[in-house]
């Protein structure tokens, strides 16, 4: 699926003052695991500096605050509506953004987050090989995004929640219908597991590695830049 900045732009900024409501109540909660989780392999890395990408309202780029507090962490994104929200929840320092151009020299990073939000980019290799340029020659990459389980039962029973009720659940939490179908059709479409580590050596990277969680409703991605 191929969607244009400015669509996304107008659905995730006309539910900025919702999103977190809607992610914490959609998730059941479980999303405050998984951006844990994510924090946690990152704090093993030990990264100085850290660019948060898609921040969004901030909660990875909180969690690994918690985690490397004295790390320099910069949260990006291109909607100020988001990021006025995680400046305002804490996150130090926020630049305003589009993770395809970013405004950072070569190598300015140790390590690259982005969880949720690569698949909302309009091309995906083309923002990995970004991230690429600005991550030193030992840096991390990390991606956290939502897939589909393998479990045949547990397969249907998500894509049936993800099509039919995320959708109408969203709609009412946040009365825009429309970026919960897409959230949907986007899942359906976005490269995973070994399609994803695949991409990312395409890409320039090394050692790619994939670890599902919550039955692999979302799956971690990790590799080295060298």
């Amino acid at each position: 699926m191929s969607i244009k900045p400015a669509h996304v732009r107008e659905m995730f900024g006309s539910i900025a003052t919702r999103y977190d409501l809607a992610n914490h109540v959609l998730s059941c909660g479980i999303d405050f695991y998984w951006r844990a989780r994510a924090a946690k392999i990152v704090g093993g890395w030990h990264p100085h500096t850290i660019a948060d990408l898609a921040t969004g309202t901030g909660d990875l780029a909180l969690a690994m605050q918690k985690k490397l507090p004295h790390a320099e962490l910069t949260g990006v994104d291109f909607l100020p509506e988001m990021l006025e929200l995680a400046r305002r929840k804490g996150v130090r320092r926020v630049v305003l953004a589009d993770a395809m151009k970013l405004p950072f020299d070569d190598a300015s990073f140790d390590c690259v987050t982005i969880a949720f939000g690569l698949r909302n980019l309009e091309n995906c290799s083309a923002a990995l090989t970004e991230m690429w340029r600005v991550l030193n020659a030992k840096g991390h990459l990390l991606v956290l995004e939502f897939s589909l389980p393998k479990t045949p039962i547990l397969r249907a029973a998500y894509r049936f929640y993800l099509h039919r009720c995320l959708p109408l659940i969203g709609s009412f939490l946040t009365q825009k219908k429309r970026a919960y179908d897409y959230l949907g059709d986007s899942i359906e479409e976005f490269p995973s597991g070994n399609a994803m580590c695949e991409l990312m050596r395409g890409t320039g990277y090394v050692s790619p590695s994939f670890e599902p969680l919550t039955g692999g409703i979302v799956t971690i991605y990790t590799a080295t830049k060298r």
